[in-house]
Order: C-alpha cells, then sequence, then structure tokens
C-alpha cells in the first residue's frame, strides 16, 4: 500500500472512530500516530515529532487569544450582560407579533459580539429568554428552535473562538478575518428575525403578543446595555484602529467584563475561581483537539493527501464555484455528525490547498477569508442541524418537556435562513469583503 493510499485510507478509519464516540482529538491522534508508523516503519519518528509539534503547536502566541474569549464570556455572563440585552431588545420588539423571539435572536446577536461561542451563547440566553418566550404562549419547539438558532450568532458575529484557529490554521490576519464576519453576522440575525415573522404568520397559534411598553421604559432599557457597547467597542474597535493586537483585545475584554462582573455583584472569590476553572477545562478541551489535529495534519503531509487532491481536482476541469459548493456541501454533511472545531480542524488543511489554488477572479487571501466565512456559516448550519445539532441538545436539555421532534421542526425555517445567505455569499463575494476594501 502507497503513502498516498494510507492517508486516504485514514479518514474513513478516522470517521468510524468519532461515530463510535471516541474523542475527536484522541481519534486524530491514534490515526495519526498509526500512519506516521506505517508509513515510517517505525514508531521513534512519530515520538520524536510530537515532541516538537507539542511544543511548536502551543507556544502559538495567537493560541492564548482562545481562553481569554472563554473568560470574557463566562465573566459576561456573571455581569448579567445577557438579562440587560434581552430587555433591551424585548422592550423594541416584544409587542409585534413574534416580536420576543424576535428580542431573542438580537440578544444573541449581542452577546455573541462579547462571548465567541456559540454553545455559551445558547446556553447562556436559554436562561434568560426561555421564560420570557413561555410566559407569552411561545409554542415549545418555537420557542426551543429560535433559541438554538440564536446561539449559532456566537461564532459568526466577531469576536469568534472557531475563526480565530481557523486564522491560526490558513495562516491569515485574525482582524481581517474579523472585519469580514460582521456583515454576514448581521445579515444572519436579521434572516433569523425574517423567519421568526414567516413562521408566526404560517402558524399564528404558535406565539403570543406581550403589552407594548412605553418609550421611557425602552430607553431605561437601551441604557442599561451600555457595558456590552463598551466592552465591544473597546476590543472591535481597539483591533481595528491598530491599538493593540486581538490578543491583547482579548485580554482588555476579559479584564472589562470582570470589572463590569465585579461592580454588578456578579463576581465573587467563589465565582470567579469557577470562573477560572471552566476556562481552563474548556481551554484544555480545545487545546487538546487543537494537537491531535496538528499531527494528523502532519501526518498528511507526509502522505502528500492535500496536494494531491488538490492537482486532482485542478485537472478535472471544473468551475470554481461548482469545486466550493461540493466542498460547502460536504461541510453540511458533516454538520450533522460533528461539532464545528472538529470540523474545521479536520478539513481546512484539505480543502484549503483545493480552494487556494482554483481562479476565484480575486486575490488568494480575499480568497481566503471568503472562504472562512463561508466555511464558518455552513458550520455554524451544523450545530442546528439533526441529529447531532450540539445547540439543540443544549436547550433541550433546558426545556425537556418539549419534545426534540417539535424543535427539528421549527429549526428547519432557520436552517433555510442560512442556505439562503450561504447562495448569497456565494455569488456576490463583496458583500463579505466590503469592509476590506
Amino acid at each position: 500500500m502507497s503513502n498516498l493510499e494510507i492517508g486516504i485510507y485514514s479518514f474513513p478509519v478516522m470517521l468510524l472512530m468519532i461515530f463510535l464516540r471516541v474523542p475527536i482529538g484522541l481519534a486524530m491522534f491514534s490515526v495519526g500516530f498509526a500512519g506516521f508508523y506505517l508509513v515510517m516503519g517505525s514508531a521513534r519518528l512519530p515520538m520524536a515529532q510530537l515532541k516538537d509539534l507539542a511544543y511548536s503547536t502551543f507556544s502559538n502566541y495567537s493560541l492564548s487569544i482562545v481562553p481569554m474569549f472563554l473568560l470574557m464570556g463566562y465573566f459576561a455572563t456573571l455581569g448579567g450582560m445577557s438579562q440587560a440585552l434581552f430587555k433591551a431588545a424585548e422592550s423594541w420588539l416584544g409587542h409585534r407579533k413574534g416580536g420576543v423571539a424576535m428580542a431573542a435572536i438580537g440578544a444573541c446577536a449581542g452577546f455573541g459580539a462579547i462571548c465567541g461561542s456559540s454553545l455559551a451563547t445558547a446556553a447562556t440566553m436559554s436562561r434568560v429568554a426561555l421564560p420570557e418566550l413561555r410566559r407569552y404562549g411561545y409554542d415549545g419547539g418555537f420557542a426551543t428552535a429560535t433559541l438554538a438558532a440564536g446561539g449559532t450568532l456566537g461564532i459568526l458575529i466577531p469576536p469568534s473562538v472557531v475563526l480565530v484557529i481557523y486564522a491560526i490554521l490558513t495562516e491569515q490576519n485574525i482582524a481581517k478575518l474579523f472585519l469580514a464576519a460582521f456583515i454576514p453576522g448581521v445579515i444572519a440575525a436579521l434572516g433569523y428575525m425574517l423567519a421568526v415573522s414567516i413562521y408566526v404568520r404560517l402558524k399564528p397559534a404558535s406565539a403570543g403578543v406581550r403589552e407594548r411598553m412605553p418609550y421611557a421604559e425602552r430607553l431605561v432599557a437601551m441604557l442599561n446595555v451600555w457595558p456590552v457597547l463598551v466592552v465591544f467597542v473597546a476590543v472591535v474597535g481597539g483591533i481595528y484602529g491598530g491599538f493593540f493586537t486581538p490578543t491583547e483585545g482579548a485580554a482588555v475584554g476579559a479584564l472589562g467584563t470582570g470589572i463590569i462582573a465585579f461592580f454588578n455583584g456578579g463576581l465573587t472569590w467563589r465565582t470567579l475561581l469557577d470562573s477560572f476553572t471552566d476556562t481552563a477545562r474548556s481551554s484544555a478541551m480545545i487545546f487538546f483537539i487543537v494537537l491531535g489535529a496538528a499531527f494528523y495534519n502532519l501526518f498528511l503531509a507526509r502522505t502528500r493527501v492535500p496536494q494531491e487532491l488538490s492537482s486532482w481536482v485542478i485537472e478535472q476541469g471544473l468551475a470554481p464555484l461548482a469545486v466550493l459548493a461540493v466542498i460547502l456541501m460536504i461541510y453540511l454533511l458533516l454538520g450533522c455528525f460533528m461539532d464545528s472545531l472538529s470540523m474545521i480542524l479536520l478539513t481546512i488543511p484539505i480543502f484549503f490547498p483545493v480552494i487556494t489554488a482554483l481562479d476565484f477572479g480575486m486575490s488568494e487571501e480575499h480568497v481566503a477569508i471568503w472562504f472562512g466565512i463561508l466555511v464558518l456559516i455552513v458550520v455554524e448550519v451544523g450545530l442546528i442541524t439533526p441529529p447531532v445539532g450540539m445547540n439543540l441538545f443544549i436547550i433541550n436539555a433546558m426545556d425537556p418537556k418539549t419534545r426534540m421532534i417539535d424543535t427539528y421542526r421549527a429549526v428547519l425555517f432557520f436552517v433555510a435562513s442560512d442556505l439562503l445567505r450561504v447562495v448569497l455569499l456565494v455569488l456576490f463575494p463583496s458583500i463579505t469583503l466590503f469592509l476590506l476594501w
């Protein structure tokens, strides 16, 4: 068996291990180690590679942004920012048909701007918004589907942990990727609100209407979200303005949200220790997956699978958009079984060389950024598609009385919104790249 064949066969073997519930990081590491052994005929080289790879991977300065953004999300929750965002959105939208659900979408978008994690956004906002949705007569499946979809905005609206990992893997500028994600993120939030509007018109009994709030109360609710605006402007504005790097911006954001949480009474010695512990656990999980992916991708590079795949695709003479469409379809299928970070780490080293070898009429940097945002969106769709959509399970755990099948039916409206957005951004790359020009 040739090295190339070993590399090709390693992929289904690894997917089988993942489907058998082997942790993704361990699956990638094990297959990579076994593959190295088969290619080199000795375990000495993979052991030597592991020593150097662990240091080179974790000494990457950009990776320190991950625990900082995770910590910022924990502090933001302790600071009551999620409640303030939801109350502000609800005060302006709650009296409309489906308005409380729209408010939940808007609050998820706002919280995603200071969190960077879809799962954290979904879990946090469900605690805040789900009781209100049920209070005003929203159908259980519709309510849970709305919050599951809204949670996906956590990885699309900058800052985004997954986008940071993509930037590291492809050696792209993190700040530019954050900037490129902004307009698609806004379109996503508006698209979800449109999906809510269509749903409640097709099924009027699925949602109630709350009373209109006086303008004075609306203004008070808006003023209560100033901490969120301050943190967002300080972090994102500071990065784009060149005052500090994305990593430094993450540290500033964590410090700022920590101070706000302290003055709001949510940060004590106990909750501070819990936040550090949870951040350490989440970071360790992510970093182990990163190491496993790095080792597996090093093995793939040794077998020349990415290079051979890229050459084969070019030789077929397919249109670049056709190749892109096939790759995005693969992501949609994988999203039914894998989490977003695992998909990014597993597939980008294989697909990225293929995409950059094609001619889309743009510079290589713009192609990389555009492709990154498209991947982020289709990966985000995987969070709300059955049978594994992680956000669906998180929200269902918050509301066990709602049948999962009801959530599946309602979430299809949001999936349709996502797919339409993908088509729009594929056909018009300038929407994604507008702020970079």
